[in-house]
């Protein structure tokens, strides 16, 4: 059955890409969710449109990606944070505290589930990669210092 997507759908598409999937699938969960309508030429012209917006909308998130990445590459984010012997951490530095300390000393907001990190628990300095969009990637170094 043909369907056009009206959401983006994990490992079947985006919207309004024109996608066959099995009659059962597009009938009992794609449809009456809203994720999905039955194609018709009509429909068809219509998701045309809609992968045309989502092409622009893309390509204009993408540039906004790669500044902030142009500004973000060349800092250097410092968290103080509560030590013991041997330089590891009374509790851990997460991506919370990683973005808020961007924020705070750069001025862009990030949102914390771009940061692909696990805690860090030692002080000195950590890459960070940060996924600014599904095609800019750029790596943070954060310094980890004692309070």
């Amino acid at each position: 059955m043909k369907i056009v997507l009206r959401a983006d759908v994990d490992n079947l598409g985006n919207k309004g890409d024109l996608v066959e999937v099995a009659p059962g699938y597009a009938r009992n969960y794609l449809v009456p969710k809203g994720m999905a309508m039955v194609a018709s030429p009509g429909i068809e012209r219509q998701a045309e449109s809609m992968r045309r917006s989502r092409q622009v909308r893309n390509r204009r998130e993408k540039e906004g990606a790669e500044a902030t990445a142009r500004q973000l590459a060349a800092k250097r984010i410092e968290i103080k944070a509560r030590s013991g012997e041997g330089g590891r951490l009374f509790g851990s530095v997460t991506s919370t505290d990683i973005a808020e300390a961007v924020e705070a000393q750069t001025g862009v907001k990030l949102d914390r589930r771009k940061l692909s990190v696990e805690p860090i628990k030692t002080l000195g300095t950590h890459e960070v990669p940060v996924r600014l969009h599904s095609d800019v990637e750029v790596p943070i170094t954060i310094e980890v210092v004692p309070q």
